[in-house]
């Protein structure tokens, strides 16, 4: 099984210190690791599931990430949809299990594999391998424009420190961005890291649909970077009415949130934060 962190051997600059010795040294390094994920599907039966994706992600929690890759792509709707999911060893040797082979329940069609649906990915961007932009855009099943979700704005800015506190891999790294499912009242309920920022949005919808928690109603999602496009479409196709992020988003995310009746905010970072949509749902205590 693949690991998520590995040890290298780097040299040490530091040029304060060069005037005692210390200025350029050898020593290990924690680095993040990233392997490519290859996800098969199809129906049953010998030598029918074909090649539909390649992510470059950091190995961990791969089943979730290809079904949650599956669901916010909407080629699934449930884990009704997915008869199993399994790793395989794949073609490499040394085996590094950097494959999921995806059997999809009777009566679900097969995704297409057309130019369009021809998908890879990197551990940067969610989106690059579509062919087309019509193939970019997925609607939700989940309306969430009525969601009544309301968090006051003091706990929201609570949460990425209690975010940062469970990321384990960035603490080793510090190269892993994060995605994590809050409750209403600031319950970290599952976090996933991952070099990529839309693996680890992935990784945890795909932990949600294996646990039949469709649709997300009433959480929200926080996630380490920035809000972009396909990760607001992949809250949306998971039923969240609110994404968090700690740093920007960008326009297309904005005007994606305002159509599915999301929240977004973006800048979430201390005591202040910008909503960049849906401002009903975030509670501001007015001074006595």
């Amino acid at each position: 099984m693949g690991r998520a962190t590995d040890r290298r051997g780097v040299l040490r600059i530091d040029l304060d210190a060069a005037g005692d010795g210390r200025g350029a040294v050898r020593r290990p390094d924690t680095l993040a690791v990233e392997e490519p994920l290859e996800i098969r599907v199809g129906a049953a039966g010998p030598g029918r599931r074909r090649p539909l994706a390649v992510t470059m992600r950091t190995p961990g929690d791969d089943l979730d990430l290809a079904i949650g890759f599956l669901l916010t792509e909407g080629l699934i709707r449930s884990t009704d949809d997915v008869h199993t999911a399994q790793l395989c060893a794949g073609a490499e040797t040394p085996n590094t299990y950097n494959v999921v082979d995806v059997v999809l329940a009777p009566g679900v069609p097969e995704p297409t594999t057309d130019p369009s649906r021809n998908f890879y990915t990197t551990s940067s961007c969610g989106v690059c391998g579509k062919a087309s932009i019509d193939a970019v855009r997925t609607r939700s099943l989940f309306p969430v424009s009525a969601d009544p979700l309301t968090v006051p704005a003091t706990l929201l800015a609570e949460l990425p420190d209690r975010m940062r506190a469970a990321q384990r891999g960035f603490d080793r790294t510090g190269g892993l961005h994060a995605a994590g499912l809050f409750t209403p009242s600031g319950e970290l309920v599952v976090l996933r890291e991952d070099v990529g920022r839309h693996n680890a949005v992935d990784k945890v919808i795909g932990w949600a649909v294996r646990e039949r928690r469709l649709p997300l109603a009433g959480y929200l999602l926080l996630v380490s970077g920035r809000a972009s496009f396909e990760l607001t479409q992949k809250a949306w196709m998971a039923g969240l009415p609110l994404l968090a992020a700690v740093s920007a988003p960008s326009t297309l995310a904005v005007e994606l949130a305002d159509e599915a009746g999301m929240t977004l905010v973006g800048f979430l970072r201390g005591r202040t934060m910008n909503v960049y949509a849906g401002p009903q749902r975030i509670a501001v205590e007015q001074p006595a």
